[in-house]
C-alpha cells in the first residue's frame, strides 16, 4: 500500500525549491507514516509554461502500516504548504492511494504537451482524487496530479530522497551504495554492477520497477552516477 502526495509550483526565484519543501513535509509526516522516498518528475520544459526553474514537480511516497485517512493527510500537508507559501508561487496539492492508469496518462501528456488546469480538476473529480490549488493562479494542480500518476507508474523520475543517500559523499563501494537504500546499481543496458567504486556525491537513483535504481557509467576506472528522469 502506497500513498502519493504530489506537490508543484511551490517556489519563486528567491526561495528554496519544491524538492526542499517536499523534504520538509516528509519530515513532518514520518513519525506516523513511513516515507518510502521523494521523487522528482520532469514536466514539459517549454517557454509557454510559467515555471520557476525547470518545471519539475515532486511526489512524496508513504507506506502506511494501517488504513490511512487521506483527508487527514491532505489537511496536514495543506497546512504545511500554506505556512511555507511563497509570494508569486501557484502551488497545487494532490493526495491519492488508488491511482487509475488515466492519471498516469495525464502525467505523460503533461511531459510532452500543454495541458489545462480544468483538465486536471475534471480528472481528479471523476476519479475521487483529492486535488486543490493553494494560491496564486493555482496552476500547480497540473503538476501535482501529474506527479501522482507518474509516481504510481513506477517508471518515472528520480529519487531526491530515499534511505540515507543524502548522507553519502565521495567514492563509495557498491555495497555501501546498496546499504544506503538503493535497490540495485546498473549500467544503461541493465547490466548489474556489483563491485567497484561509485562517486556518491549527489546520488539520485531513478524510479524504475517502483524501486530506486542507480544507473552508472564507467569513467577512469570508477562508476559515475547518471541522473535520469
Amino acid at each position: 500500500m502506497e500513498i502519493y502526495i504530489g506537490i508543484d509550483d511551490t517556489d519563486n526565484k528567491e526561495s528554496r525549491g519544491t524538492g526542499h519543501l517536499a523534504r520538509v513535509i516528509a519530515g513532518k509526516l514520518v513519525d506516523r507514516y513511513p516515507v518510502l522516498g521523494i521523487v522528482r518528475h520532469q514536466l514539459l520544459f517549454d517557454p509557454r509554461v510559467p515555471y520557476t526553474a525547470k518545471n519539475s514537480s515532486a511526489t512524496i511516497i508513504l507506506t502506511p502500516t494501517f488504513l490511512p485517512n487521506l483527508e487527514e493527510i491532505f489537511s496536514q500537508v495543506e497546512a504545511i504548504m500554506l505556512a511555507n507559501f511563497q509570494p508569486g508561487s501557484d502551488p497545487g496539492l494532490c493526495v491519492a492511494m488508488d491511482v487509475p492508469e488515466v492519471i498516469t496518462e495525464f502525467g505523460r501528456l503533461a511531459q510532452r504537451d500543454l495541458v489545462k488546469q480544468s483538465e486536471a480538476r475534471a480528472l481528479a473529480a471523476k476519479h475521487h482524487i483529492l486535488l486543490k490549488g493553494l494560491g496564486g493562479t493555482q496552476d500547480g494542480v497540473i503538476g501535482a496530479l501529474s506527479s501522482v500518476g507518474l509516481a504510481q507508474s513506477g517508471q518515472d523520475g528520480r529519487y531526491i530522497q530515499v534511505g540515507s543517500i543524502r548522507e553519502l559523499s565521495g567514492m563509495q563501494p557498491v555495497k555501501k551504495i546498496l546499504q544506503a537504500g538503493i535497490q540495485s546499481v546498473r549500467t544503461l543496458d541493465e547490466t548489474p554492477v556489483t563491485s567497484g567504486l561509485v562517486n556518491a556525491d549527489k546520488v539520485r537513483p531513478a524510479r524504475r520497477e517502483s524501486k530506486p535504481i542507480l544507473y552508472v557509467q564507467p569513467e577512469n576506472g570508477t562508476w559515475q552516477p547518471l541522473k535520469l528522469d
